[in-house]
């Protein structure tokens, strides 16, 4: 018999057993020490935030999700399968081929009494990014994240020298009650921090000079005019109601206190 299977006798039905029951033990103690070893290399390698991201990306809603071309109406209903990275899109890649972007003539889209400067890139998080002389980007807030939240009471910026990633989390901000995760738009470290009277939040120097995931000039006016369609539906989920082509007044956080506006930023910002 074997010291620590008291009653173990070497015959065919125990060897079997025991064969079986190691086998499996081996199995499972493999497969978690992997894992350990898996997550402790992604935290090293920053990629927890990427991992976050596309979990997230598949639990938001289909309008969510839809496709920049499905916004502007040239592959309808077509769902991004990229986690709105369209660096490495092939659809894109033909796209912008067979015909180069336009320029838009007009400096400013407005949708919805809303201003958006088309000298820079948007992002699907409502952040914009604007390059600048010296090969930094300035990153703000658009007009709709604004009209949510108006003056936040709180602003948590990352420190400067931290390297941020495509779709993780770049700074929070709080208003009353409620709590929103903004999106970093690109990759890149943070080099400095938008003052008081700015109206940018962080300067980044971009680690990869591709940013067309970004959203540009022409796809302004379609994309917002569906997170307006967004919003209005996230808001009567939480109770406030608005008359079909209503406006909402600036700052929604103050106007509701009481509404749950936690799920509000969570289906506008792209978190849960």
């Amino acid at each position: 018999m074997l010291p620590w299977n008291y009653g173990f006798h070497f015959t065919t039905g125990p060897i079997i057993f025991m064969g079986i029951f190691y086998t499996v033990l081996v199995i499972v103690a493999t497969t978690v020490i992997s894992a350990v070893l898996r997550s402790r290399r992604a935290m090293r390698e920053h990629h927890t935030e990427h991992i976050r991201w596309h979990s997230e990306f598949d639990d938001l809603t289909t309008p969510a999700r839809l496709c920049r071309y499905a916004l502007t109406g040239e592959m309808p209903g077509r769902i991004c399968p990229n986690g709105f990275d369209c660096r490495h899109c092939d659809v894109r890649a033909h796209l912008v081929a067979k015909l180069p972007e336009a320029q838009p003539a007009e400096a400013v889209v407005v949708v919805a009494g809303m201003a958006f400067p088309t000298d820079r890139l948007y992002h699907r998080g409502h952040t914009w990014v604007k390059q600048e002389a010296d090969g930094t980007v300035t990153v703000g807030v658009d007009e709709v994240a604004k009209l949510i939240l108006g003056a936040p009471d709180k602003i948590d910026l990352p420190h400067v020298g931290r390297q941020l990633r495509l779709n993780g989390v770049a700074w929070s901000v709080s208003k009353g009650r409620t709590t929103a995760r903004v999106l970093a738009p690109l990759d890149g470290k943070v080099v400095a921090h938008g003052g008081p009277a700015d109206n940018w939040r962080l300067r980044i120097r971009p680690t990869d000079a591709d940013m067309s995931h970004l959203l540009t000039a022409n796809e302004i006016r379609p994309w917002v005019t569906r997170e307006i369609q967004r919003l209005h539906v996230a808001l009567a989920a939480v109770g406030v109601q608005t008359e079909p082509g209503q406006q909402h007044r600036p700052d929604i956080a103050a106007n509701h206190p009481d509404a749950d506006l936690d799920a509000v930023c969570a289906h506008m910002f792209l978190h849960r």
